[in-house]
């Protein structure tokens, strides 16, 4: 708990989604770190509220699973959960094939240079080694694909789902030439939208989303206390 940043709440809008948005970005982060624990009344001191939003908020990530509730004992940040992470990249991969391929036929008038800016940003932020904000206009540059294409509800759901990939990604981020690759793939599938190629955008989004999943092993290597190892198969 040591290493949570103080933070300022709204006193205008209701505290406990407001918890719940730091501890989870405080989470996906790894500023608090997989087995950190958890304290309630802690919490509640440091944002400055009751226990009750604090409740509501670790019941929610409990429900993401993002934190284990052992009751009567403790509330810890959960270790990254590797089949969870591969059922929410099917999931998100599935998704976004088909915005891509929707939005390679038929761009809205200015998403493509939307998409362009962000890719700018990026460039400068991973230049300045700033991996935080690197991640936000990441996040961003998909989610203006799914306004584009009408459902941004599905980006919602989808990003609760994430957590643990986004865990990975975040410990994978750092790694030599990863940003790089990310926005070669960014401008790929830009490229694609803007050219009309459904095909050339799908294989670019689908070889987007493969990077970190396919350096699990590595990252488990790395960083074997974050991660909860995947059964073994029986013979």
């Amino acid at each position: 708990m040591s290493t949570l940043q103080k933070v300022r709440l709204d006193r205008s809008r209701h505290a406990a989604p407001q918890v719940l948005e730091k501890l989870r970005e405080a989470i996906l982060s790894l500023e608090l770190e997989p087995g950190t624990v958890l304290a309630r009344q802690e919490l509640a001191e440091h944002f400055g509220v009751s226990q009750t939003p604090v409740r509501e908020a670790l019941l929610r990530l409990s429900e993401e699973g993002l934190v284990d509730v052992f009751p009567q004992h403790a509330t810890l940040v959960s270790r990254i959960d590797l089949a969870a992470a591969r059922q929410a990249h099917f999931l998100r991969r599935s998704i976004e094939l088909e915005i891509v391929h929707q939005l390679a036929q038929a761009a809205p008038p200015g998403l493509v240079e939307s998409l362009e800016a962000q890719i700018a940003r990026q460039a400068a932020l991973a230049a300045a080694q700033q991996y935080g904000d690197f991640v936000e206009a990441d996040r961003r540059f998909h989610q203006l694909m799914y306004e584009a294409a009408g459902v941004e509800g599905l980006w919602d759901m989808v990003a609760r789902m994430s957590g643990h990939v986004d865990r990975l990604r975040r410990l994978h981020l750092p790694t030599a030439g990863k940003t790089e690759a990310i926005l070669r793939d960014h401008r790929a599938i830009a490229r694609a939208i803007r050219n009309g190629d459904a095909t050339g955008a799908q294989n670019a989004l689908r070889k987007h989303l493969s990077g970190t999943l396919s350096a699990v092993a590595e990252i488990c290597a790395r960083y074997p206390d974050y991660v909860e190892a995947e059964p073994q198969e029986r013979p």
